[in-house]
């Protein structure tokens, strides 16, 4: 039998690719931009897509949505990225009906992030819900869904110690650097890029180290004196790279090119480096391992840093998940009442209708006939009737499509708008 997620014979879908199976050259092709994003918007409202999001970070892309098949959507996302189909078949997941809807629970209250506990995955859910509903491709089911996951989170991060402790990406940047690096406090540290991670490590950098020679370089030079003027940094021309690269003890990359921006011949070392790459897809290349006294140190390698926080973090996963599992059960009871209700309407209209002519008939024929009373006591009748019908529709192991084309044959509606 087919989940009762099902709508106009579309199935609800997750589908996409993560950190557990592809690695960051893989997550990379298959990458989104802002403008990739959109683009796969509007193709989907062309090829007749109801309703979907999309989310792209550095650690996953996936689709949410609805099909006839999985494969429309995974369509979707090769044609608007760098990855292609042979690839997602080797890394890629795809989830149906139930299952898609508890891997959206787990990934939005961030027990299926890198990081045990990340909670940033949930603005970029909500983010993502805003986008697709600026394009009308938001119908209810995923804005319930959506605000059900958004509801688990807060009361996640409230009820349970599992984001407790400070660990990210780049806390763990953070902490690689002060273990690897002696007296950080006069080292020449470079901020290339101001993507997310990159500003977190530099604030924290900042904060920690109390090291005065951090200079910030971007692309778009407005950004950086953005950040520099909040941190006190200096800034630098973008054209001025080379130069700082030479300067430089410790290189933190966070750019959100799609190429590597950094290889071995821009460098020009006159002494030990240590660069840690951020970004995704990655933007050192790694033929920068070839010159001597270069440590290259990728995110993935940070984000599978465990510590004792991570380990706490571990301890409150339980508790998470009864959470999830009551949020989750509030949701399908709303579901499948929205998928019978318009069978049980119909059924009551039907029932009205035969009750109307009855009444009708009788009048006619006795005498003194009581039709307020004898109207009283049928809508009580076919009120506990349709109520025997949805507390069996209600039921957990009731076959819900088989019934409701059951109830349709027998009392010949057609209540099929679900």
């Amino acid at each position: 039998m087919e989940n009762n997620n099902k709508l106009k014979h579309h199935y609800f879908y997750s589908v996409g690719l993560s950190y557990k199976k592809a690695d960051a050259e893989i997550r990379g092709k298959f990458s989104l931009d802002a403008t990739a994003k959109n683009r796969l918007l509007e193709q989907a409202k062309t090829e007749g897509i109801e309703s979907l999001i999309v989310t792209s970070t550095c650690n996953r892309t996936e689709i949410y949505g609805f099909a006839e098949h999985p494969f429309q959507l995974i369509k979707l996302i090769c044609e608007n990225s760098q990855g292609s189909v042979e690839e997602f078949q080797k890394v890629g997941f795809v989830y149906k009906n139930q299952e898609a809807i508890s891997h959206m629970f787990r990934v939005g209250t961030g027990l299926d992030s890198q990081i045990l506990g990340d909670f940033e995955i949930i603005s970029q859910i909500k983010t993502s819900f805003i986008q697709s509903k600026s394009f009308g491709l938001a119908n209810a089911f995923m804005e319930r869904l959506v605000n059900a996951v958004i509801q688990a989170s807060k009361k996640i991060k409230t009820d349970t110690q599992i984001s407790s402790g400070a660990t990210s990406v780049s806390f763990a940047a953070v902490h690689y650097i002060f273990k690897n690096v002696e007296d950080i406090g006069n080292k020449n540290i470079l901020l290339f890029g101001t993507g997310k991670i990159g500003r977190n490590t530099c604030e924290n950098l900042v904060k920690h180290t109390k090291n005065e020679h951090i200079t910030l370089i971007n692309r778009t030079k407005e950004k950086a004196e953005k950040l520099a003027g909040k941190l006190n940094l200096i800034v630098k021309d973008y054209s001025e790279l080379h130069l700082e690269l030479q300067k430089a003890d410790v290189v933190v990359v966070a750019t959100g090119a799609q190429n590597p921006t950094i290889d071995k011949a821009i460098l020009n070392l006159k002494k030990p480096l240590l660069i840690l790459d951020l970004s995704i897809p990655k933007n050192v290349n790694e033929d920068v391992l070839d010159l001597e006294g270069v440590t290259l140190i990728h995110m993935d390698y940070l984000s599978q840093m465990t510590d004792e926080t991570l380990e706490n973090r571990k301890k409150h996963i339980p508790a998470a998940e009864v959470i999830i599992e009551e949020i989750k059960e509030e949701f399908n009871i709303w579901t499948k009442g929205r998928k019978f209700a318009p069978t049980i309407n119909a059924l009551k209209a039907k029932l009205n209708a035969i009750k109307n002519s009855e009444l009708d008939f009788q009048s006619r024929k006795i005498s003194n006939f009581n039709e307020e009373q004898a109207e009283i006591i049928s809508a009580r009748i076919i009120q506990k009737i349709t109520t025997h019908f949805a507390n069996h529709l209600k039921d957990d192991d009731t076959m819900v499509d088989e019934s409701i084309e059951w109830i349709e044959k027998v009392f010949k509606i057609g209540a099929t708008a679900r």
